[in-house]
């Protein structure tokens, strides 16, 4: 347990000391902190006015930025999963250039939401789900770990049906790999190297940086993809809104939240580290949406205005001005690797989530018998996705409609986030100021109307009244 999660923002022994660098050197587990030698003024003696001192402070700080660049890349890159990219795609499919602007405003709310996150752990050192056990009721305590297992079991099925669908463009069926690879993102965990095999889903779900390229060769109307990015332009179809929600749920996911708030706090993070931090996450966010928005206008100038997407291997056609005939081969590989990051990641988030709601242990380095319930809901996450990835169902209605699920339940953790951040009790002057709390809350309003809308409109069509 962190030896800081009793400490608040306003406690004396949390807050930094103004007598100057008297922090103790960073160890490999921790953020390195604002105050330490690079702060501590101008040199003197004999190496004053020799450019030597400069460079190293410049150096240590972009090793200090290279260090806490990791939860922000993490969340970012399993952000665009399997779901993610089967939702973007088939946004630029069906609407061209229609869903940009939207993505815009999804854009200014995930860089809002993951900073409140962060902010929360690292001022408070506690994660999302053991502080919404010490601020809320047992009853809404409940609410919040049942919505987020809810919806990240729903996801992992997806990221299992994404591995699946990455070896079927292959010609390798995926009942021959999805139990393998279920057994082995579980022994990764619990008997190897989680952070080794990281690095290696993130190497290969870098191929999906062929996707700005594919956009500039797909040599899109430019003069469409800028006005569509600048004028608002929504349709009151039913089909827009269930898609918009989709794009919602798969920008602004709720693990993402409690992944933020968790990794800051495993990472030693103290409130001094706040700005590196925030900076992590706003250009996490920023570059997931990046992402996003080049896999839009790269399949629009490939297949927009073909409707919406009836395969995987579809959404691999917006790379053929990279790759050619390759298209499916490149396509594959990157979504096998951002499938098995957040196959991994997804699961984790929601164990962690709820064992901070219960108080007990949690660590992927505890053995089963110390940490039963963390390693048994990531345990069961697992074997529920896997097998119900296998069963024959439609696999990218399967990946949009878990982003749906994901958009319906994001305003409920987004509430809990708010009021959290909105705490002075909690965060003292580090919570939210009277204009970050009328723009945090447009933001959930904003969110819960859209989801709101597809609920009323999915009732009135049961009752063929839409």
């Amino acid at each position: 347990m962190n030896a800081r999660t009793g400490l608040g923002p306003t406690d004396p022994a949390a807050a930094p000391t103004a007598a100057g660098p008297t922090t103790a050197p960073c160890s490999s587990d921790h953020l390195p902190s604002q105050a330490g030698p690079s702060a501590a003024g101008p040199v003197t003696g004999a190496g004053a006015g020799r450019p030597a001192p400069a460079r190293r402070r410049g150096l240590r700080r972009i090793a200090a930025v290279a260090m806490i660049a990791g939860p922000g890349l993490v969340a970012a890159n399993a952000g665009n999963d399997a779901a993610g990219i089967a939702t973007y795609a088939s946004a630029g499919s069906q609407y061209t250039y229609g869903t940009l602007f939207f993505m815009v405003l999804v854009t200014v709310a995930l860089v809002m939401v993951q900073e409140m996150a962060v902010r929360l752990g690292a001022h408070t050192g506690k994660g999302l789900g053991a502080l919404i056990r010490e601020q809320f009721s047992l009853r809404l305590t409940a609410l919040a770990v049942g919505c987020l297992l809810l919806a990240n079991t729903g996801l992992v099925v997806s990221e299992f049906a994404g591995i699946g669908a990455a070896f079927e463009l292959l010609g390798i069926p995926k009942w021959a790999v999805v139990p393998p690879a279920a057994v082995l993102l579980w022994a990764l965990v619990l008997f190897g190297s989680y952070r080794w095999a990281e690095r290696i889903f993130l190497v290969m779900s870098l191929a999906f940086f062929s996707y700005p390229i594919a956009m500039v060769l797909g040599h899109p109307h430019w003069g469409e993809v800028g006005r569509n990015l600048a004028v608002p332009h929504m349709q009151p179809s039913s089909d827009f809104v269930l898609l918009a929600v989709a794009l919602i749920g798969t920008t602004v996911s709720p693990y993402m939240q409690f992944y933020a708030a968790a990794g800051v706090v495993d990472r030693g993070a103290k409130p001094e580290d706040y700005r590196l931090i925030r900076a992590d996450a706003v250009l996490g966010a920023v570059f997931a949406c990046v992402i996003s928005l080049t896999i839009i206008i790269a399949t629009a100038a490939a297949i927009g205005g073909t409707g919406p997407l009836q395969s995987a291997s579809e959404a691999a056609r917006a790379l053929e001005p990279v790759a050619g005939p390759g298209a499916e081969l490149l396509f594959a590989f990157g979504l096998l690797g951002a499938s098995a990051l957040a196959g991994a990641v997804v699961p984790l988030s929601a164990s962690y989530a709820i064992g901070e709601a219960a108080g007990v242990e949690r660590s992927v380095s505890r053995r089963f018998r110390d940490a039963p319930l963390f390693l048994g809901v990531f345990t069961a996450q697992i074997a529920l996705g896997a097998i119900v990835a296998l069963t024959p169902v439609d696999v990218i209605q399967l990946l949009i409609g878990t982003q749906v699920l994901q958009g319906l339940i994001s305003p409920i953790v987004l509430v809990y986030l708010l009021v959290l951040t909105n705490r002075r009790s909690l965060l003292g002057a580090a919570a939210n100021g009277p204009r970050y709390r009328i723009a945090a809350t447009a933001v959930v309003v904003g969110v819960a109307l859209m989801s709101t809308v597809l609920l009323v409109q999915t009732v009135l069509g049961w009752f063929g009244l839409v």
